[in-house]
């Protein structure tokens, strides 16, 4: 999109049941736009609480790049014709953070806001709002701009400034014009904002001392301690940006890195870029040159072209300092046979003398060097290099192939497309709502019986068919809704398939509608989608002089649209790393910023047998939001160092990163685990957590269940750090919903989500997996917890011991009243005796005891906090001791493979409705847990809140008389529906943002 000719296209449609202001029950409405010192206005529609303008209007864009700063303001205003004034009716403030291209823009009916503490107003206004660059369009003449908020108010109040706002208003929009869809469109994104992270200065002993040793933390309690070496350890590394001490990063100089959070890993870079004047090789007069980049024991290798005297590679290798086993450096050009390569030229460096080159330092330039032979003489040919020394945040590195991700010259030697880091953005995915609603004018495949009809839907992969009407009037009436997942860029179709059950196991199609999804009306809201007719067209070829006796066809009468407003499901609801909308227009601003530096792995587990031993080609994948990452696979190499950072945005504190390691199977021979990656172990953090802008180091077991038990695989090192930019926001997103509002306004079932999950996840998978290097489908499913809805013994289980644990509280207590009713204590009998008088006789005492009780714990509980990311944890979940029959079971293919075709449905049936009595008893378990948190200082933020909650309540409950207490809570509860919001309430979504196990599950 271009920057220079940016315009914000606001389409004003309509409102909707606005308030009554001239005193006869109605309002003449107009609406006043406000945006970067620009002023516009629609026309008046008078009496009329639902008016219809459809206006579009164009503000000039003063400055792109700080677009996101800047607010569109809407006001509703009430026409007085006999006083020449107005009356404020509402307003809607748009972020500019919500602003969209125009492909994207969808109309969305914003509620009416207050003005004031005072106002009172009610209704929706439906705006349009898109940013566009058509040259087409010129922009609307503004009114008088409105300098601040005093000129803004007395021109509300000012009746002589409406008088002539009214005369010259009407010449001054633009109806119905659109820009042109055609033309490219940039999308608008938020820029990353990072916090610096607060530096404790510390004295020159200590930062000269030795590394302490890793330190073991303890999980939760000693109910749920596991065997020491599953335990998280924490580490105290040395990383680009100083040695972190207890989550402080210490500073050993002064010159700041991108790459702070990661160990300064150095490699010699080598850019090929191209060479000339090449000496002819074969019989020809020409050659089929490719080039040689050695050092010591390794070696890369450009791709040949053919025929070519002056080729071009622009390939860049690196090199890691570390397993250097030479002293020169030798790139040599060789020409390709089908026998043997003939040697061409050879350019030697001395790496004493290589440059080093720290960015932000402009990038090395190449040079000309001139060939030489065996013998060091100069002869015919050039080659254009840089050879130059840098480090991970030099720009060449995510591009580079690496001599840690090749193998030795006594293997292939061959650098390969899989084994390079990437970063992968997953599609946007849209939910795809289709209303089968009637048929008419059917014709029926066999004469004198009535068709039994249904409808099939298809999208790609994914078939859903509605329930068989029998057609007695030939005029099918279904009205079935049916949901089905889509991504962007849509490749596939929406088809549907009228069909006739003429038989069992026999269906004959009577028509077919082929609806391009690019074509599909986008809504961000729960508003009404019109119906339309479509033709059935018939499957196969008619005759054109039958076509022209008939006078019309048969039609399917369907509503369909895109479903912007819903958050599409593609992960375990437990481990969500995003809750936003799909519409774009409907995120709010970001709340920080996370950083994770994947250092190394160690002692990792043998996956493969190369040359007679052990030995692994691992790589890590890291998953939040729609950004995937995934490291450069370190080959042959048990103890890999990765030492990369990636930084995301965080729009929501209760959603969860994902990290795995994964084994490369597709390099070298082919194994005989059908060529998979295997999985090695994986890690959750939970945002929410962790607190801001500390640094957390530690080492993670790599815990993954086997048919034979729970194993480890090694251990990851990672360092991650969350940054608030916004914590005003941060604070506010604990009040609001956890999923967006379409998931309350429209539910789904618990089949339908269960089954669009699964579509997600394949499509997310699909187009993944076509990516270079591809993200394969195992790796994909693994990190997105595919299975975790299936039976599983241990899993059940484990809830349940989940759900004990929580509730062990009450039986603690219960056995404490039970020991003061038998006089177990004396003294503690006769103390509880008066504390029980007391409150008897004063029980306005018992609320604000209770909350000061509960207060005075939390501040107790301050002391023991959590100081590190939660971790899976064999021993809550029921990991460390099950049953081999347990584990068979678990293990055992879906449909099961061990037993008669009678005994598989029964046991399939009965471990699917298992697994959701496992699901409930788990979600039981986890709203315990979740009261549970609210003292203990999992989320530091959200146990902050609840206590300053506490001290305040204390306080009010305190000098209110508890009768007035008990009133007013029994009329609340039992409130008009008037007063009801659809929406949850405050402490329900508070409630529900708060962490649980569920992380600490495996």
């Amino acid at each position: 999109m271009a920057m220079s000719n940016l315009k914000l296209g606001v389409d004003v449609v309509s409102a909707h049941n606005l308030l009554p202001k001239d005193g006869k029950g109605s309002s003449s409405a107009f609406v006043e736009l406000y945006f970067d010192g620009q002023k516009f206005r629609t026309t008046t529609k008078e009496k009329d609480l639902n008016p219809v303008w459809n206006e579009s209007f164009y503000f000039n864009i003063s400055d792109p790049s700080s677009l996101h700063n800047f607010t569109l303001d809407a006001y509703i205003y009430n026409n007085i014709k006999a006083t020449q004034s107005r009356s404020f009716l509402g307003k809607v403030c748009i972020n500019g953070t919500s602003f969209v291209p125009y492909s994207d823009a969808v109309v969305l009916h914003y509620p009416l806001e207050k003005r004031g503490i005072f106002s009172h107003v009610r209704g929706e206004l439906g705006l349009k709002v898109y940013i566009t660059d058509d040259p087409s369009i010129k922009s609307s003449n503004p009114l008088p701009a409105v300098e601040d908020t005093q000129v803004h108010m007395q021109s509300i109040s000012n009746p002589v400034l409406n008088i002539s706002s009214n005369v010259k208003t009407e010449s001054r929009h633009t109806f119905h014009h659109l820009p042109n869809p055609n033309h490219p469109q940039q999308q608008h994104h938020s820029p990353v904002v990072a916090v610096p992270h607060q530096v404790t200065k510390y004295g020159a002993d200590e930062m000269k001392a030795e590394p302490q040793p890793p330190k073991l933390v303890r999980m939760y309690s000693a109910s749920s301690a596991q065997p020491v070496d599953y335990a998280l350890k924490e580490t105290s590394p040395f990383l680009g940006g100083g040695r972190v001490v207890g989550g402080r990063v210490i500073r050993t100089d002064k010159t700041a890195s991108t790459y702070d959070l990661v160990e300064q890993m150095h490699f010699l870079f080598v850019r090929v870029v191209k060479a000339r004047e090449l000496p002819a090789m074969d019989v020809t007069g020409s050659l089929d040159p490719f080039v040689e980049v050695k050092i010591g024991n390794y070696k890369g290798v450009t791709k040949h072209l053919d025929k070519q005297q002056n080729p071009v590679w622009n390939v860049v290798f690196a090199f890691s300092r570390e397993r250097m086993q030479a002293s020169v450096l030798e790139v040599v050009v060789k020409d390709k046979d089908l026998v043997k390569d003939d040697f061409v030229g050879v350019v030697r460096f001395d790496l004493n003398e290589v440059p080093t080159r720290v960015p932000p330092d402009s990038p090395l330039a190449p040079e000309w060097y001139r060939l030489e032979d065996k013998k060091g003489e100069k002869i015919k040919g050039e080659l254009m290099l840089a050879v130059w020394i840098g480090t991970q945040a030099d720009e060449a590195f995510p591009d580079a192939w690496h001599s840690d991700a090749a193998t030795p010259i006594d293997s292939s030697g061959v650098a390969s497309t899989l084994i390079r880091s990437k970063v992968y953005h997953a599609p946007r995915l849209w939910y795809v709502r289709v209303n089968v609603v009637e048929a008419q004018d059917l014709v029926p495949t066999e004469k004198n019986r009535f068709p039994d009809v249904y409808v099939k839907v298809q999208i790609g992969n994914q078939v859903t068919k509605t329930k068989a009407v029998q057609a007695r009037s030939l005029n099918p009436l279904w009205n079935e809704d049916l949901l089905f997942v889509a991504a962007e860029p849509f490749e596939n179709h929406l088809v549907l398939t009228v069909e006739d059950r003429v038989a069992p196991g026999k269906d004959e199609i009577i028509g077919r509608v082929i609806i391009p999804l690019s074509t599909v009306e986008k809504r961000a809201d729960d508003r009404i989608i019109h119906s339309r007719w479509f033709n059935l067209e018939k499957p196969v070829a008619v005759d054109v002089d039958q076509l022209k006796k008939e006078k019309f066809s048969s039609k399917l009468h369907l509503r369909v649209c895109l479903d912007g407003g819903y958050h599409v499901l593609d992960e375990s609801t437990h481990y969500s790393s995003d809750l936003r909308p799909t519409a774009k227009q409907l995120w709010k601003p970001s709340i920080g910023v996370l950083e994770l530096g994947i250092l190394n792995a160690v002692g990792l587990h043998p996956m493969k047998t190369r040359d007679g031993k052990g030995t692994s080609d691992t790589y890590c994948v890291a998953k939040y939001s729609h950004k995937w990452v995934r490291t450069r696979t370190i080959v042959d190499n048990l103890c890999p160092k990765y030492n990369e950072q990636y930084t995301w945005e965080v729009f929501d504190p209760a959603t969860v990163l994902t990290v795995g390691v994964f084994d490369n199977s597709q390099l070298g021979e082919k194994g005989s685990n059908g060529n998979k990656d295997l999985k090695i172990g994986k890690v959750r953090i939970r945002i929410s957590t962790l607190e801001t802008g500390r640094v957390y180091t530690h080492s993670y077991p790599l815990l993954v269940l086997h048919p034979t038990g729970v194993k480890k695989m090694g251990e990851l090192h990672m360092a991650i750090r969350f940054s608030c930019t916004s914590f005003v926001n941060m604070l506010h997103i604990y009040s609001r919903p956890l999923l967006p509002k379409m998931h309350y306004l429209r539910p789904f079932t618990v089949m339908q989500l269960d089954m669009l999950r699964h579509q997600a996840v394949n499509i997310v998978a699909a187009r993944l997996g076509r990516a270079e290097p591809p993200l394969r489908k195992e790796v994909v499913e693994y990190m997105s917890d595919m299975d975790s809805h299936l039976w599983s013994m241990r899993r059940s289980k484990a809830n349940f011991f989940r759900l004990m644990s929580v509730f062990s509280g009450l039986f603690a207590v219960g056995k404490w009243l039970g020991e003061i009713c038998m006089w177990r204590n004396p003294v503690t009998t006769v103390l509880v005796h008066l504390l029980f008088v007391m409150l008897v006789c004063f029980p306005e005492l018992i609320l604000p005891t209770i909350f000061l009780y509960m207060f005075l714990i939390g501040i107790w509980n301050f002391r023991y906090r959590p100081r590190y990311p939660p971790h899976m944890n064999t021993k809550i979940s029921q990991a460390e001791a099950v049953h081999p029959d347990e584990l068979d079971e678990e293990f055992d293919t879906f449909p099961t493979s061990r037993s008669p075709e009678l005994v598989r449905m029964r046991y399939d049936r009965l471990r699917s409705v298992a697994g959701r009595i496992q699901t409930v008893v788990g979600d039981i378990a986890t709203q315990g847990e979740r009261f549970q948190s609210l003292l203990s200082w999992r989320d530091p933020r959200a146990t902050a809140i609840f206590v300053t909650f506490c001290l305040v309540a204390a306080i009010m409950l305190y000098v209110t008389p508890f009768q007035v207490v008990a009133a007013l809570a029994g009329i609340y509860a039992m409130r008009h529906p008037r007063f009801r919001h659809r929406l949850p309430s405050v402490p329900i979504n508070f409630f529900r943002r708060l962490p649980a196990r569920t992380d600490s599950m495996l």
